[in-house]
């Protein structure tokens, strides 16, 4: 269920749902106590249950409460008054329906299994069982009390014994499923990570193709047809010319030759390629690949918080990862622009770092949240750590199409 989901959002994901999961249940035990109650009272108007079915409102009240604040301070507001409302419908069945022979009754049941499913505000599968037994022992405490005070006979519960049971087995298997799903969950973002860089450098490779098709190819059709002695001078120009091209990479920008000055221009000036020589001044040897026209299209605003975020993450590569070797992925789409920092260091598991480390949680995933963007983080004790930052371009900025996926060596 939450395989896809990332490490820093799972424990709360798992949680919440468990949670919503468990008041459903509790919602669905305390109509049917008052479904069976309102069926007996019409079938015997000599009774007074009545009583009972008000007693099951506050339970009611405080399980929606209790699913729209999700708080510690709620979820013992829940099980006090839950204890009192399990009381009161207690004391009024035992009093007023006399087939009632002990406490383990179906009808006395429902809301023991309710005041169980009480979720509380752990995150963890102990904290979750810890709740359902406190819950549990308040219900039965307050049926016993009932019990002693009508004459009714004590007897062990096995339906709501049963449910605690089944729950506890249920979210031991989840714990057990979450384990293996975090053995799993470096692979697949590893997987995903190489899935993107090779569809970068499919670009790459199919563009380099056609420009080899399109220069040395032609040339070497147009020497073949070309009559005996010194080529004509505008061929030979044309191949200087297409020469100087392959030379100098101009094959990978997109565009006129005068777009393509600007687009340098504007890398260069960019606070992404700033951040790339303030990082090789400290030492890191950095590669770049992709688009790097792409981060000129920001406004100012995005783009310093970009720069500011790639540069912590390649402090972070000098820092803690063990190499001093990374690679920055530049690609622009038509809505985003997403930078890759990769290395391929002694990685780290993110759930497991320090309060003290907060360079990836401030300098980069609050700062890129504050502009709209979003970062991942796929690493893993051993593996490396690849850092994925998009940011979207702004409306009524880089409208145009950006360019292909291009590698440029800088």
């Amino acid at each position: 269920m939450s395989i896809g989901l990332p490490a820093h959002l799972r424990p709360q994901a798992v949680s919440r749902a468990l949670t919503l999961a468990g008041h459903v249940a509790g919602l669905v035990c305390l109509i049917a106590a008052a479904g069976m109650v309102v069926a007996v009272q019409a079938a015997n108007p000599q009774l007074i249950l009545w009583p009972a079915v008000i007693a099951l409102l506050p339970l009611i009240v405080m399980l929606a409460v209790l699913d729209r604040y999700r708080s510690m301070f709620f979820s013992v507001s829940y099980l006090i008054i839950g204890g009192a409302s399990v009381y009161w419908f207690a004391l009024t069945v035992m009093s007023e329906f006399e087939p009632l022979t002990g406490t383990d009754s179906f009808v006395l049941s429902l809301p023991r299994i309710a005041l169980m499913f009480v979720g509380g505000v752990g995150v963890g599968i102990g904290a979750s069982i810890a709740w359902c037994a406190i819950g549990l022992v308040i219900a039965e405490i307050a049926i016993v009390t009932a019990a002693v005070q009508t004459g009714v006979d004590l007897a062990p519960d096995g339906t709501s014994l049963s449910s605690f049971v089944g729950v506890v087995v249920a979210l031991l298997l989840l714990g057990a499923s979450q384990r293996m799903v975090r053995r799993a969950q470096p692979s697949i973002h590893r997987a995903a990570r190489d899935e993107h860089l090779s569809t970068l450098r499919y670009g790459i490779e199919a563009k380099a193709a056609a420009v080899m098709h399109d220069t040395i190819l032609g040339h070497l059709a147009a020497i073949s047809a070309a009559p005996e002695g010194a080529l004509s001078s505008d061929l030979q120009l044309q191949m200087e010319r297409d020469l100087e091209i392959l030379v100098g990479e101009e094959w990978l920008t997109v565009g006129s030759p005068a777009v393509d000055v600007q687009a340098r221009a504007e890398w260069r000036q960019s606070q992404l390629f700033l951040a790339i020589q303030e990082s090789r001044r400290l030492g890191l040897v950095v590669d770049i690949s992709g688009d790097i026209a792409a981060a000129g299209r920001l406004g100012p605003a995005r783009s310093s918080a970009l720069g500011l975020a790639v540069k912590q993450c390649l402090i972070n590569v000098l820092k803690h990862s063990g190499t001093d070797v990374a690679e920055v992925v530049v690609y622009g789409s038509g809505s985003d622009v997403s930078v890759m920092v990769i290395d391929s260091g002694r990685g780290f598991s993110e759930t497991e770092t320090g309060s003290d480390r907060l360079g990836l949680r401030q300098s980069v995933r609050r700062r890129m949240e504050a502009v709209g963007g979003e970062v991942q983080v796929w690493s893993s004790p051993g593996r490396g750590t690849s850092v994925m930052i998009r940011v979207p371009v702004p409306t009524g900025e880089g409208d145009t199409p950006l360019a292909d996926a291009l590698e440029v060596t800088l």
